[in-house]
């Protein structure tokens, strides 16, 4: 008989929550969202207390001041979420032989054949335990047979917890649960369940498999397995990223040239910092364009391999000029650079001066340092991690 696999699920609770209160600990204990504006923005993420009023991720800023109108909103800082997600990752990575990185805050780790030698869930326990003595960040596993009840054992231990499902249990442990819980089972797919009076997966586990194709096709079969709690995917070795991305929703819509060049310049300087970081660099660049009524339009090229802002921003403005519809207002605007690959922007990618060259490394230099756009252009001053003009400053 073959052996049970062990698969570990981890997901960082609130995660970028709660790396804000680890730079504010008067946020412990207050409902916080993490997202955009008031009036336009939606919420990427929101602490435990905010949750109670009924506020989730995705959910209209607007919406959600509605229901907690004393919660705090902070704008987040995408610096302070890559920087806290790396650290978790190198932890992962020293510690264990196969994980898969499957978001910032969330990873799958199979500890398989392990058990042999060791206590798998204890080995689970110390880790989750090293991040957070670490990280000083709360963090929750599921540990199971597979993905899919590895995922769900974990969003039952939250907040800050964690749950073993052992093997033969999958089925019981699930037949309480509503549909909704199984992972990747969509609003449709849940309402027309719902017709059938199928609510708990309980439910869904004595329908037969016959039944299910019959209604929804290839998926009845995937929709039975997972509610058996079957699901044989692998992990997938986590690898390096090939693109780079981020975006701006401006407060009001757009017309004008200028603002959308300073966003531009802004995001382009940010990302060719964080490469050159990485040793990156880029051979393909895009922007996004979304429009008042949310009509969204991309448009890339491919360019010589580099990291330099010199040449990527001009590229980047060629394409605005190609994209855009200069009579339509812009509501979001954004930037990515793909293909990357290893490589030093100071050898022989630059097509200029040694004098240019010793001015990257001094800015990198200061903004590793000092924080990302201590140095930067003056067009892109008042936009990006800083978020402050230093010239204003003391």
């Amino acid at each position: 008989m073959e052996a049970k696999r062990c698969i570990v699920h981890i997901d960082l609770d609130s995660f970028f929550v709660s790396v804000e209160r680890k730079f504010n600990p008067e946020l412990i204990g207050k409902p916080v969202l993490i997202g955009g504006s008031a009036d336009r923005g939606v919420v990427a993420s929101c602490s435990y207390e905010a949750r109670k009023f009924g506020i989730h991720s995705a959910m209209p800023m607007k919406q959600a001041m509605k229901l907690c109108p004393h919660a705090i909103i902070i704008r987040g800082s995408h610096g302070r979420y890559s920087e806290a997600s790396k650290q978790v990752t190198q932890i992962i990575h020293d510690s264990m032989p196969l994980y898969q990185k499957t978001s910032v805050d969330e990873f799958y780790i199979d500890m398989t054949g392990m058990e042999r030698f060791h206590d798998c869930y204890q080995l689970a326990t110390d880790l989750r335990a090293r991040i957070t003595r670490e990280t000083g960040l709360p963090i929750s596993f599921g540990m199971a047979s597979g993905k899919t009840v590895a995922k769900m054992a974990t969003n039952a231990a939250k907040p800050n917890g964690q749950l073993l499902i052992e093997p033969g249990k999958e089925k019981e442990f699930m037949a309480p649960l509503s549909i909704r819980k199984i992972p990747m089972l969509g609003e449709k797919t849940c309402q027309k369940l719902y017709q059938f009076g199928i609510e708990k997966i309980g439910d869904l586990q004595r329908v037969d498999l016959k039944f299910l194709e019959t209604v929804f096709g290839k998926h009845g079969r995937y929709i039975w397995e997972r509610a058996n709690g079957i699901d044989e995917s692998e992990i997938v070795p986590h690898s390096d990223r090939k693109s780079i991305s981020t975006e701006n929703t401006f407060h009001t819509n757009v017309t004008d040239i200028k603002t959308l060049e300073t966003s531009l310049v802004s995001m382009t300087e940010e990302l060719a910092y964080k490469l050159r970081k990485e040793n990156k660099v880029a051979s393909c660049l895009a922007i996004k364009i979304r429009y008042a009524n949310f009509e969204t339009h991309t448009v890339q090229e491919k360019i010589a391999l580099t990291a330099a802002e010199h040449i990527l921003i001009p590229g980047i403005k060629n394409l605005l000029k190609k994209a855009w519809n200069q009579h339509r207002p812009i509501r979001l605007i954004g930037v990515k650079l793909s293909n990357l690959c290893q490589g030093s922007y100071q050898i022989n990618l630059f097509e200029d001066n040694e004098e240019r060259i010793k001015l990257y490394q001094a800015m990198d230099k200061i903004n590793f340092k000092f924080g990302e756009k201590t140095v930067c252009r003056a067009a892109g001053m008042a936009i990006g991690t800083r978020d402050f003009n230093p010239f204003l400053k003391d």
